[in-house]
Parts: C-alpha cells; structure tokens; sequence
C-alpha cells in the first residue's frame, strides 16, 4: 500500500530539516576549530616571547622590543577614530533621516563600494594623494586618514541602521513637542542608538587595527618612537611586525613576530568581546 502523499512530504521536510541541521552543526564545528587552533597556535608561539622589555624598549633592528610599534598602532587607529567617527555618524543620521531620495541611494551605494574596495588600493590611494601629492611622506597623518577611510562605511552604515531601527513614535513625540531636528538628533535619538552606534564603531576599530596593507604605503615603518610629527615622519606598528619579521631567518626577529600577534590579536578579542557586551547589555 502506497503511503498518503502527505506523509511523503512531511517525511521529506524531516530529511531536508535534519540535513541542513547537520550541514550547519558541521559549518559550525570547522569554523570553531580554525578559530580556536588559531588562538592557540598564537598564545603557544606568543605567550613564551612575552617579557617586560616589550613594552620598555623600541625596536632595534630585528631585535629589541615593540614599545615603538604598540604607540604607533594605539595613535594610528585612534587618531583615526576621531577622524571617522564624526563623519561616520553624521552620514548615518542623514542616510536614517533623509536618506530615501537620490542622494541617499548613491550614497549609500558608494558605501556598500568602499566596503568592498580592496584595501590595498586605499594603501596606495594614500600613497599617490598624500605621500607624494600632497608630499607628507609615510607619516601618521597619512596612515590616520587612510585607515578612517576604511573605517567610514561601516561606522556609517551601522549607524543608519541603529537609527531606522528606532520607533517612529519617538520622533512624532518629539515633534509634536516642538522639538528642533538638531536637538531631536542630539538630545534623543543619539543617545537611544548609542550602544549599536558605539558596537559597530568597534568592530571597524579592530578592523583598522589588524589592518597592515594600507599602512605599507602610507605609514612607512620607523624603529623609533612617535616624536609627536604628523608628517614627514615614518610610524611603527604591530602588523608590520608580523608580516616584515616572520620572513627572516633569525630567532629573535620570529620572537618580535610571534611577541607582535599575540599582542594585537589581544587587542581586537577584547576590542570584540566589548561589542557583544555592549550587544548583549542593549538587549
């Protein structure tokens, strides 16, 4: 006896369900193990090349420590910060808020292009405005403004989101008060984005800080600390590190290699642990 054709298919989306929980289970397990034998693989190499002197002494060569390049990546990506994030969030607040007419749609196009753009090719947009055109050399400022390009499109984008995801309500209240756009903007919807504005400013912060293509062309690299020059002056920083002395065949450049990881990949778990706290304190 044939069985009902209903029962065929509720059989069929029982064999459909459990493939794709299956198919899911296992993207999830192999995901997890690169991510966690990658931690590891860094802490066992980075933990042992930890030592004091890190932190006390610049860079001396291939040897010496990484205090030179720890300064030059904090200034770098917070220098680009204050750079991006005022631009960043005034795109989003127009995108949110005016943002449905034609200039609102190529804007956010352009947005969705820069996100895609290699950054290599900001590296070298930087190099040919600013380096040469502009004739600042590799400097800070130039390292600065090239990662707060690269950080613009997703500070903007998560504010936009952050503030359509807001009641319309609010902002009928807030009229209906007599209440200026600029201090409806300032005064309430601001502070009630707050916490996804500030989550996604992090996640395109710990983006800027593992980022080492565009500071190649940019930023240069010097052995010495951040003398307090915009320009005209080379920077250190962690990537460089890694990529630069990783190839040479000396144990005590692989030490400031393995030394440099550890640190900055440090830095972006808790710069993304800060995040999904700042997620999971919103929800």
């Amino acid at each position: 006896m044939t069985p009902p054709r209903s029962f065929q298919i509720r059989r069929s989306r029982r064999m459909l369900d459990a493939a794709t929980w299956a198919a899911a289970t296992l993207s999830f397990a192999g995901l997890a193990f690169v991510l966690l034998h990658l931690l590891g693989y860094v802490l066992s190499k980075g933990l042992p090349a930890m030592h004091w002197s890190l932190f006390t002494q610049d860079t001396q060569g291939i040897a010496g420590g990484l205090r030179n390049a720890i300064t030059g990546s904090l200034v770098l990506t917070g220098f680009a910060l204050l750079l991006a994030v005022p631009v960043g969030v005034s795109a989003g607040v127009y995108l949110a808020e005016h943002g449905d007419g034609w200039i609102g749609k190529i804007t956010r196009f352009l947005s969705d292009v820069l996100v895609g753009v290699p950054s290599v090719v900001l590296g070298y947009f930087g190099y040919v405005v600013m380096v040469i055109g502009l004739g600042w050399k590799f400097s800070l400022l130039a390292g600065s403004i090239t990662l707060a390009i690269l950080m613009l499109p997703y500070i903007a984008r998560t504010s936009e989101m952050a503030l359509r995801a807001l009641p319309s309500a609010l902002r009928e209240a807030a009229y209906g008060l007599g209440c200026p756009e600029s201090r409806l903007v300032w005064r309430i919807l601001l502070p009630s984005a707050l916490i996804p504005i500030l989550t996604g400013t992090l996640m395109a912060l710990a983006i800027a800080l593992g980022e080492t293509a565009p500071l190649l062309f940019t930023a240069g690299w010097s052995n010495y600390l951040w003398t307090g020059h915009f320009t005209q002056e080379g920077v250190g920083y962690l990537t460089y590190v890694i990529w630069s002395f990783i190839g040479e065949p000396y144990p005590s450049a692989h030490q400031l290699a393995y030394a440099a990881a550890f640190i900055i990949t440090f830095m972006v778990l808790i710069i993304n642990l800060s995040a999904r706290l700042l997620l999971l304190r919103r929800r």
